[in-house]
């Protein structure tokens, strides 16, 4: 005698009870084992949920774990510096991703500025963040230019991450008294530089992301501020945000909304953006992290 133990329209088990003598059950006996493979269903899928919550509750557990890693990356404050306004910010997303950019004094009229992405998500995208921000700026301590920085941190990443696991970046020195930019683009989004007549172009200079090839070679580009010019680096977690209907906000789109505002304050110009991208995409919350890091020039 079979009675099926069936959960959710499927069947996940069975009682078979079996006897030497023959016609042993009747029709009683089989409504008695349907009846009990009911509530051992039921007890299974309760045992089920419960272990489902437990799981939610443990990656809950690790993605504010991983949240925490990530702001205690970020800078606590904009850079004050001369000749330039400055401000960076890191839009929200309901999960954590590998999003971060920082700035580290050089000397009094130099700052080192990095904005990066990790492939991935959760505690791993973190993890690398925080390995990358020790690697640069041990690489700053030592003085470092940024291709240089930019070589060690791929050979680094490349002896001690999965082959899966890497980063794209662009760190650069910006010095306030030559008025200029000296960086290293791994893979990263193209800086976006607009001119104070409200002219703009990508920057489309790069090499490999960080870790991905042993022994990648990067090179330096260079870009001299005039006043009222504006650069803005960027993760693709603004550029590829989606609406409701699947289209993305768009790199055309982005640097229109940067023209609008490029006379206010950094830190305005940012809230501008924001506002944005969130009315593009009629939503609280991006897929993917979204950085800004803007300097523009005063």
């Amino acid at each position: 005698m079979v009675a099926p133990i069936i959960s959710n329209d499927k069947v996940i088990g069975a009682f078979d009870l079996e006897s030497d003598k023959l016609n042993a059950y009747t029709e009683d006996d089989l409504f008695v084992l349907q009846l009990l493979s009911s509530h051992v269903a039921i007890i299974i899928e309760k045992a089920r949920l419960q272990e489902q919550a437990i799981e939610k509750k443990r990656i809950e557990a690790q993605l504010e774990i991983a949240r925490q890693v990530q702001l205690e990356l970020l800078p606590d404050h904009d850079p004050e510096f001369e000749n330039f306004d400055i401000s960076a910010y890191i839009f929200p997303t309901e999960e954590v991703s590998g999003d971060y950019y920082d700035w580290v004094k050089i000397f009094d009229d130099q700052i080192g500025i990095i904005v990066a992405d990790a492939v991935g998500k959760g505690i791993p995208a973190a993890l690398l963040m925080s390995f990358l921000r020790a690697s640069l700026r041990a690489g700053v301590q030592i003085g470092y230019a940024p291709h240089i920085a930019m070589s060690k941190v791929n050979n680094l990443l490349w002896d001690s991450t999965e082959d899966h696991q890497f980063i794209t970046a662009i760190y650069g020195i910006l010095d306030g008294t030559n008025r200029t930019f000296v960086f290293s683009n791994a893979g990263h989004n193209p800086p976006l530089l607009i001119g104070a007549d409200g002219s703009y172009k990508y920057v489309e200079y790069g090499n490999r992301p960080l870790g991905m090839f042993q022994d990648g070679q990067y090179h330096q580009h260079f870009i001299r501020f005039d006043r009222g010019q504006v650069m803005v680096i960027y993760t693709d977690g603004i550029t590829e945000a989606a609406n409701s209907a699947g289209e993305e906000y768009g790199q055309e789109r982005f640097a229109e909304r940067i023209l609008e505002c490029r006379d206010l304050p950094a830190k305005k110009m940012i809230d501008h953006i924001r506002k944005g991208v969130a009315d593009f995409t009629d939503r609280k919350f991006l897929d993917d992290d979204g950085t800004l890091f803007i300097v523009k020039a005063i």
